[in-house]
């Protein structure tokens, strides 16, 4: 053997042995106006502290937005392949401009691990695993309570048209609903409405005024809940409230009983497992049997809202 050679392998074992070769990781997420997003943050900055323990590093990168969501989120994929990362850690929410981009850094080396959305086309960008909420069961399983609890006619509010996951939920919510005996009517607001509570009360409050037959409301997103209880506030109409995700103050309505319940997915623990499992694959090699890991759904209601308050207060559930 060349001596050079055998000097230069021993040197790069070494290096590998003593820690010194990085792993380095980007996590992808969604705008940085999305209070949802800041719940992942918060599990992947708990994961980073053992990735950086262990000689690792983690970007963790959003769009401004959702009103260029594809192309922004193929900017953020190709940022991240430009600076050479490992792995990729990401939600599939728009897969016609996702999933090219994906085949592009798998193709390349790069390790993906999915998280949170496009659990349908997991196998498309060749994810290690995926963890979140299987988003049809769990529109589902709140379209069939909610029609158990007596709705008749439901509306599900969609805050970013054309996102898969959304578009999923709604299916899904369409699905248990239906198969119950009650109807839904689907209902997209605009992109740039994500997060405004007042512009979409009023969209709701004109659904509402314009059908006195709907009773009931689900929305994919938390603050779609606090819209609609703004617009019964207006109206005066007798609307049972449900949303995906949770916060503080939709518990408190929860407990009050100006809205029915809530749809949780655990974004901690997405945003946790997602960084450092997929670190620890890197790194370790290691490998979890269960695919997809599920971290949702879980339906909150009078029943167990207080057992949630805790986790909720501190930026966890």
């Amino acid at each position: 053997m060349n001596v050079t050679k055998h000097i230069a392998a021993a040197a790069v074992a070494a290096l590998m042995a003593s820690g010194a070769y990085a792993q380095d990781i980007a996590v992808i997420a969604g705008s940085i106006e999305d209070a949802f997003m800041d719940k992942i943050k918060r599990g992947v900055d708990d994961a980073t502290h053992m990735v950086e323990a262990n000689g690792g590093t983690v970007q963790y990168l959003r769009t401004q937005n959702y009103e260029n969501f594809g192309p922004d989120l193929v900017t953020l994929i190709n940022q991240a392949i430009a600076q050479g990362v490992d792995g990729i850690a990401i939600p599939v929410w728009v897969p016609e401009a996702q999933i090219p981009a994906l085949q592009v850094a798998r193709d390349e080396g790069i390790v993906i691990m999915q998280y949170n959305a496009g659990l349908p086309v997991q196998a498309e960008i060749g994810a290690v695993n995926y963890f979140g909420s299987d988003e049809y069961h769990s529109g589902y399983g709140g379209g069939r309570y909610m029609a158990e609890q007596g709705a008749t006619h439901i509306v599900c509010h969609i805050q970013i048209p054309g996102a898969i996951n959304l578009e999923e939920r709604c299916r899904g919510v369409t699905d248990g609903a239906t198969e119950v005996g009650a109807r839904v009517t689907i209902l997209n607001t605009p992109a740039n409405l994500d997060g405004d509570v007042t512009g979409t009360a009023e969209v709701i409050k004109a659904e509402l005024i314009g059908d006195s037959s709907i009773d009931a409301l689900i929305s994919c997103a938390e603050f779609g809940a606090a819209a609609a209880a703004n617009a019964v506030e207006q109206t005066g109409v007798d609307l049972m409230i449900g949303a995906f995700d949770i916060s503080p103050a939709s518990l408190d309505r929860i407990a009050a009983g100006t809205q029915t319940m809530a749809i949780d997915q655990q974004p901690y623990l997405q945003g946790f497992l997602a960084t450092s499992m997929l670190f620890a694959h890197l790194r370790f090699g290691t490998e979890i049997a269960t695919d997809p890991v599920l971290t949702g759904p879980v339906i909150i209601d009078a029943a167990n809202v207080e057992a949630v308050r805790a986790g909720a207060a501190l930026g966890a559930r």
